[in-house]
């Protein structure tokens, strides 16, 4: 089967429309063109109040019609939805103020999310983009957990990342090169791994 294109939930009125309970089981179902009929059979609804939801959606363009087939002297609609939805952290947000993080809070927890929220929504964009004209979207991603006794350690570590990053990125200038990209480093608390229990 054809991998489904994913979509970015970046307007509020089409994330309400998607967050509705009945609907993300609507979309959660439709992993497979479905007709309203087949989807009333699936979930145990009523067909009309299937259609009316189905309607809320593709008005939304959260499904796609899929196929049509004639039956019975009527033409049955099926439908099929994105492979995932990704909800634009930006929506909760206020909008970003660029003079309001100094330099010295660039460490800033609240800087953080906010470069999180929109690598999230840029990354979303450029993934249906991509999909959309059957591309490949490179993107790389580095993890690793590190400890530190103190917080001068951590601002030691901070320091070291900064430099190799800048140092790095001198030996690949974006100016010069045809592909530019956006290298992002960030580093929070990790969380606690749960204990394991012994039987």
């Amino acid at each position: 089967m054809t991998p489904r294109p994913s979509a970015l939930l970046d307007d509020l009125d089409i994330a309400v429309v998607a967050l509705a309970p009945i609907r993300r089981r609507i979309l959660s179902a439709l992993v497979e063109p479905a007709s309203a009929s087949g989807l009333s059979e699936r979930l145990g609804m009523p067909r009309q109040k299937i259609g009316h939801h189905l309607r809320a959606l593709e008005a939304a363009g959260l499904i796609t019609l899929a196929e049509e087939r004639r039956k019975r002297g009527f033409v049955e609609r099926l439908f099929v939805a994105a492979g995932h939805y990704v909800l634009d952290p930006a929506l909760m947000q206020a909008p970003p103020d660029p003079d309001a993080v100094q330099a010295q809070d660039r460490h800033a927890a609240d800087h953080l999310i906010g470069t999180a929220s929109a690598l999230v929504r840029d990354v979303a964009r450029m993934r249906q983009a991509a999909e959309a004209k059957d591309q490949r979207l490179l993107t790389l991603t580095v993890e690793a957990d590190v400890g530190f006794a103190t917080p001068a350690a951590f601002d030691a570590f901070c320091d070291e990342v900064a430099q190799a990053v800048a140092e790095i990125a001198r030996r690949h200038d974006a100016a010069t090169g045809t592909r530019r990209y956006r290298l992002t480093a960030m580093a929070h608390p990790a969380l606690a791994k749960p204990a394991v229990t012994k039987n």
